[in-house]
């Protein structure tokens, strides 16, 4: 255990420097929704870039810390167990990253028009890189996690433990408690951006129901 975790740590500190050594690139793409950014104190700039250095290392190494996972519960696992593991954990790790992706690209820079809209010409926005970069992990992490559902769903079909009826019978209930979740996780109180997290989660909901209702039968 202490050897698999020292190589998820040296994992995280490789990407960690890949990260800073890519800062520049990385400062390009997350400053496009809002254009430039300014600090407010003398070593806020130098502090974010390492935090977001620190998230990059962080994701890049998700498949090795994954795998390191895994193999740690290899010897205990039965050979159907294992099988099943070797598809759900590189599927689940895929489904994380579309929904950073899907969210950063998509959804985020129409939050953020949204926002710059309450601007005139005597209200002008003005992001701190610190803060900034604060939002957008709390804005984009959670779409990581709401694109696991499909998985979840298609796992507990393959279980036997929900069907199709039972996800069409709840669906009411599932897109309320969306838009309670959505009000939690999201970063700011506005309807705004908590349909924008409801939303996908709806929609994912629905796809794991085709999943149970048309494949897992099969």
């Amino acid at each position: 255990l202490r050897s698999r975790l020292i190589k998820c740590l040296l994992a995280v500190a490789v990407g960690s420097a890949v990260g800073y050594y890519f800062i520049g690139d990385i400062m390009h793409y997350l400053t496009l929704p809002v254009g430039k950014l300014y600090y407010m104190q003398p070593a806020e700039a130098f502090f974010t870039y390492i935090k977001i250095a620190v998230v990059v290392g962080f994701l890049l190494a998700l498949p090795v810390i994954f795998y390191h996972v895994w193999r740690f519960f290899l010897p205990a696992l039965t050979p159907s167990e294992r099988m099943v593991l070797a598809i759900v954990v590189p599927v689940s790790v895929v489904l994380f990253f579309l929904g950073l992706a899907f969210s950063f690209f998509l959804v985020f820079p129409a939050a953020i028009m949204f926002f710059k809209g309450f601007g005139n010409d005597e209200l002008e926005a003005l992001f701190s890189v610190n803060r900034y970069f604060e939002f957008v992990i709390m804005f984009v992490l959670p779409f990581g996690f709401v694109f696991e559902l499909p998985l979840v769903i298609t796992i507990l079909g393959k279980l036997g433990f929900i069907t199709s009826k039972f996800l069409s019978k709840y669906a009411r209930i599932v897109i309320f408690l969306s838009f309670v979740i959505a009000a939690v996780i999201s970063p700011t109180p506005d309807v705004f951006t908590q349909s924008m997290i409801a939303v996908p989660m709806i929609a994912l909901y629905g796809v794991g129901y085709l999943i149970v209702r048309f494949i897992l039968r099969k």
